[in-house]
């Protein structure tokens, strides 16, 4: 009877004991910055992956600045920290002194005839051509309610600006202008400079689908005379000729005589001065599947209108047709030209070509 006392004691104290332990377990591994508060593993997940991304934990992103306020999911769930980055990149180099003359230029009525207004939304899209602006212009168009689909648009109209529906930034008075570059949902599209560049010089000087005779039989001429090396080559503009012009100092004398013709091969700074407008979002051409969504819904109107479907490949950057076109020109016209475009390389992030570095 002793003997069966004794264990039964034994029983209890391994009870207990163990009891003590699992409590001091729970104790010693339970996360004292969550006391109080449901333990919640996927928002620790998450954390960690903003983490990862380098995002200051101090940094305040200004209002303007910021989406629309509706949550972002799937594979948007990273496009703010991007665009984000991006919009600091503008900002760091805006404040660079040694770039100054390339970064900024005035609010003039030049930079406010490229920027088209969307009243019934609040928006302002300023148009940097060879960079998928048509699908933008069809876009604002829809929301403007000149056509209820993007698909009803007929082509001749997107870029008749009598019948589109869309007005300029320059059509309204000064405190107008001013209240809706202050108030509005402001972007544009920007994409590598050469490779623009190039793009522009294939569409209105080779293929010239628009059949704009203007391209071919004023402005190359002017070109070809004043920069071609080889005055007994017969040949029509030729992509060299291109580049020297545009490289050259003194370019301003023929953009004169141009007009407004050269929106398609003038700089990103000197179409939307985005250091002296404070821009919401800026798209990359090359990332445009997912800017695309990203700006209809910071933009606050992806409910109401989608960006045509892209063709698979056509944003990305073609680096061998870029080398191709640059190959037969000489070192000091293409460092000419870069000096020129320097602003727009740093502004957005592109890269200096490798064939400027070797």
């Amino acid at each position: 009877m002793h003997h069966q006392w004794l264990l039964l004691a034994a029983c209890f104290w391994v009870i207990f004991m163990f009891m003590v332990a699992s409590k001091f377990i729970t104790l010693t591994f339970k996360d004292p910055d969550g006391y109080g508060a449901k333990q919640e593993p996927l928002i620790l997940t998450a954390v960690t992956k903003v983490e990862e991304v380098h995002v200051p934990e101090q940094k305040h992103w200004p209002e303007e600045f910021q989406p629309t306020g509706k949550a972002f999911s799937g594979n948007l769930i990273r496009q703010p920290l991007v665009h984000m980055e991006r919009l600091e990149l503008l900002r760091n180099v805006c404040r660079d002194t040694a770039l100054r003359n390339l970064s900024h230029t005035a609010v003039s009525k030049f930079v406010l005839d490229r920027i088209f207004v969307c009243d019934k939304h609040k928006i302002l899209f300023c148009q940097t051509p060879k960079v998928g602006n048509t699908q933008w212009k069809k876009v604002l168009i829809v929301l403007n309610g000149a056509f209820s689909s993007i698909e009803e648009i007929p082509e001749n109209i997107v870029h008749d600006h009598e019948k589109n529906g869309l007005p300029r930034l320059s059509s309204f008075s000064d405190s107008e202008i001013k209240k809706r570059l202050n108030l509005y949902f402001k972007f544009f599209i920007v994409r590598d400079p050469f490779e623009r560049l190039i793009s522009a010089f294939k569409d209105k000087f080779v293929h010239n689908p628009r059949f704009e005779p203007w391209y071919r039989h004023e402005i190359a001429p002017g070109i070809i005379r004043k920069y071609r090396k080889n005055r007994t080559e017969t040949k029509g503009l030729q992509f060299e000729d291109f580049v020297r012009y545009l490289g050259d100092p003194n370019h301003r004398w023929l953009d004169v005589q141009f007009g407004d013709h050269i929106i398609h091969w003038v700089t990103y700074v000197e179409l939307c001065a985005p250091c002296e407008i404070t821009y919401s979002v800026i798209g990359h051409h090359e990332t445009l599947e997912d800017d695309a969504p990203y700006i209809l819904k910071a933009a606050g109107i992806d409910h109401l209108v989608s960006y045509p479907t892209i063709p698979p490949g056509i944003t990305v950057y073609n680096k061998t047709k870029v080398e191709r076109y640059f190959s037969g020109i000489s070192k000091r016209d293409i460092r000419r030209l870069y000096t020129r475009f320097e602003g727009d390389f740093k502004l957005f992030g592109y890269r200096e070509p490798d064939f400027l570095l070797n």
